[in-house]
């Protein structure tokens, strides 16, 4: 039995939406201590919809996947249906993460929810 799904080795290995978004109104960053995968995540969000999606991901391959999904499952969504996102949904999206790798798609969660609430920070 393989360890990663083909689409974990895809997304590893022809990972999307990275990179920088310059005027991003909308920035978070996590971390694993324990692992050392750091993620942060840009958007540029109008009118309540993400426009667009940027990652940068230090880590495994698990958690460069769990990136590039998540920005995929994101982007042109409304900021209603982007709150929802769990991390569940994005390792049932990479058809699965081997259980000790699960953290990374919790990283993913969690980068996407640290930039939304920068994003909510800044309109008040």
């Amino acid at each position: 039995m393989a360890l990663y799904s083909e689409k974990v080795m895809d997304h590893f290995r022809n990972p999307r939406n990275v990179g920088i978004i310059e005027d991003a109104n909308a920035v978070g960053e996590v971390g694993n201590a324990k692992c050392g995968d750091i993620m942060k995540m840009y958007m540029k969000i109008e009118d309540d919809i993400v426009k667009d999606v940027k990652f940068e991901t230090f880590g495994c391959g698990s958690a460069i996947a769990s990136s590039s999904m998540a920005t995929e499952l994101i982007k042109g969504q409304p900021l209603s249906e982007v709150k929802k996102l769990t991390n569940e949904a994005v390792a049932e999206a990479l058809d699965g993460l081997p259980g000790y790798k699960m953290h990374c798609s919790v990283l993913a969660e969690e980068a996407i929810k640290s930039a939304l609430d920068n994003y909510y920070e800044n309109q008040n």
